[in-house]
């Protein structure tokens, strides 16, 4: 496999600024910048900026990996590890990442000591900016910047707090008192976090507009959101509910616009709409600008079909798994099958049969009922794959360790290489599409969620039928143009060019009056289930299941039945043919512990810290 490595030199006080042609993020400087332009308004705002990019993850010092290893969309840690995705590729290929998935790992795989790294080189980033902001002179600064950038600055370090405090849990927290001068900079992880994290996002809040400076920059809405974050990953339901339904309510973008959903479901996922109604945070990126593909979205570069003839032809990871899409299953209804029923024979997709068929094409198309996003979500045999043509399970590097289906939300169209895509690397994987980290869909069900806990159960079908409704539009799913002179991907974008549903599309909505799953909403203990279930729905492939999982309690066997054990079960269950033992043989027996909830912390940052980080029990 390739490699593409931007190496980017920062002393502690001294940072690169990061480009980005669609937000703040708008040249691409590279290099240091000098004490007297650090003691400038200008200066700050560089390493402000220096601060913004560390979101996008980073190269570290285990150059083995890239910067797939540090990506906030989570595509290993949230989605591999969740069972939403294989590793995919084969089994040889960024192996490991295969213990991971299998809940093997221990404290020195190079993933997760990368990741480590990754956040607490943004925690670093995020403090020098405070530190720097506040001894600027008056001559220098206005106390509104100056707030202003302390408020942003101590929003990054929140998040990069957040994430590390969802993947390890006893984290240590760092702000800008720690200082390696002071030799205080060995922090015990055995105080929560979570006090502080909140107090971050909190400042943020108070501090900052409702429009911002700029498009990507956090605003007082975007604090809001992962404050409720906090909330909901902390069990407290009945504290996020006023902040989520205030951010309803009261809540814009950057730019002052107020949130919403796009008419579209992939509109979300388009370069062209980034920073859009429905994005409430997200992760700038640019392509073409000098910079080398260093400022592009490279999150995704190895989530390609392997087939070396396709517009983007590297790598094969990531690859939907068989208990994702045969969750995308709708009954008579429209409505998803809640019971787990969807795993079973009688339910699951025919692109199970893959293994027993002479050839994958050969997958008689399944023509049971489908909620319509799950040909946004992945390619499927026999479906368009936007205008690169219908997609086949040859398009897979290894059937066996991946399965048929490959990832689709995050992908793009071929006639985007070159406008939105980035042509001075080894591959036009890296595009210009914004990386969400909240979408507006996520602040409706986190809200749903805190109804249910209330009692609030008509209120809570309200948030979810509203993610569902965007989708009933025919207009919105994938097509297959009926006009010789149009593709399917034109057919998709003009509603007037004659075609059909791609799929046997049908989604409904809940109706608490009604009966089977549509009811849902009629009780509790089925309200929750279905909001849990449309979260893995309407987010699929964007990394947050694992910790989903994890946060509900859900991640063993018990009383909802799509867990993440279930899942494991399924996927790692008997294959159609005889000669593939397992529909993935990676998933096959893999049991998740009480112990597998947080990964473990990093074995070299125990021993440099000198005993005041202590080891997570995995």
């Amino acid at each position: 496999m390739k490699k593409n490595i931007t190496k980017i030199f920062y002393p502690v006080a001294m940072l690169t600024a990061l480009a980005c042609s669609d937000s703040f993020l708008n040249i691409p400087a590279k290099g240091v910048l000098s004490p007297t332009q650090l003691q400038s308004q200008a200066g700050v705002e560089q390493i402000l900026i220096g601060t913004y990019s560390c979101l996008k993850g980073s190269q570290t010092s285990n150059g083995n990996i890239g910067t797939w290893a540090t990506s906030p969309t989570g595509w290993v840690y949230g989605g591999v590890v969740g069972q939403e995705a294989f590793k995919g590729s084969n089994s040889g290929d960024q192996a490991t990442i295969n213990p991971l998935s299998q809940f093997t790992a221990t404290s020195t795989n190079p993933y997760i000591g990368d990741m480590w790294i990754s956040l607490y080189d943004g925690v670093n980033r995020a403090n020098t900016t405070i530190k720097n902001d506040s001894t600027l002179p008056a001559s220098a600064i206005s106390p509104a910047n100056r707030t202003r950038i302390k408020a942003e600055a101590r929003f990054l370090r929140g998040w990069f707090h957040l994430y590390a405090k969802v993947m390890w849990n006893n984290i240590p927290y760092i702000d800008q008192k720690v200082d390696y001068t002071k030799n205080n900079y060995d922090v015990s992880n055995t105080i929560d976090a979570w006090p502080m994290i909140e107090a971050d996002f909190k400042f943020a809040f108070d501090s900052l507009p409702g429009t911002a400076i700029a498009k990507g920059r956090a605003n007082k809405w975007a604090a809001a959101a992962f404050l409720a974050k906090c909330y909901m990953f902390e069990n407290k339901l009945s504290t996020a509910l006023p902040v989520l339904t205030n951010i309803i309510t009261n809540g814009t973008t950057a730019a002052g616009t107020p949130y919403g959903l796009n008419a579209r479901f992939r509109d979300a996922f388009e370069a062209v709409n980034d920073n859009s109604k429905e994005s409430v945070f997200a992760v700038q990126a640019s392509v073409n600008d000098g910079s080398g593909a260093a400022n592009a979205n490279a999150d995704g570069v190895l989530n390609w079909p392997y087939l070396s003839s396709l517009p983007v032809g590297c790598c094969g990871f990531y690859q939907p798994s068989f208990d994702q899409m045969n969750s995308y299953r709708t009954d008579a209804n429209g409505m998803p099958l809640l019971d787990g029923s969807y795993n079973t024979p009688a339910n699951v997709l025919s692109d199970e049969s893959w293994g027993n068929v002479p050839t994958p094409a050969s997958v008689t198309a399944d023509a049971g009922s489908l909620d319509p996003r799950i040909d946004w979500t992945s390619g499927r045999e026999g479906t368009p794959y936007f205008d690169w043509g219908n997609y086949s399970a040859s398009w897979v590097r290894s059937l066996s360790d991946g399965g048929p289906y490959t990832p689709k939300k995050l992908s793009f169209p071929k006639t985007e290489i070159g406008v939105y895509t980035d042509g001075s690397s080894w591959t036009p994987g890296y595009d210009a599409v914004n990386y969400c980290l909240i979408r507006y869909p996520d602040v409706l069900l986190w809200a749903a969620e805190c109804e249910v806990d209330a009692g609030n159960l008509n209120q809570a079908e309200t948030y979810v039928n509203m993610v569902r409704a965007r989708v009933q539009d025919p207009t919105t799913w994938v097509r297959k143009s009926t006009d010789p002179s149009k593709s399917d991907w034109q057919a998709y974008l003009d509603p007037s060019v004659s075609s059909n549903p791609a799929g046997n599309y049908h989604i409904g909505l809940y109706d608490h009056t009604a009966s089977g799953n549509q009811a849902a909403f009629a009780s509790s203990a089925s309200a929750k289930i279905a909001v849990h279930f449309e979260r893995k729905l309407e987010l699929g492939m964007e990394g947050h299941i694992f910790f989903d999982y994890v946060r509900w309690g859900e991640a063993l066997i018990g009383s909802n039945p799509n867990t993440l054990q279930s899942a494991l079960n399924h996927n790692g269950g008997p294959s159609p043919n005889g000669s593939n033992p397992h529909l993935n043989s990676l998933s096959a027996n893999v049991h998740f512990a009480a112990g597998n909830a947080y990964y473990p912390i990093p074995q070299d940052q125990i021993d440099l810290s000198k005993g005041a980080l202590t080891q997570n029990n995995y």
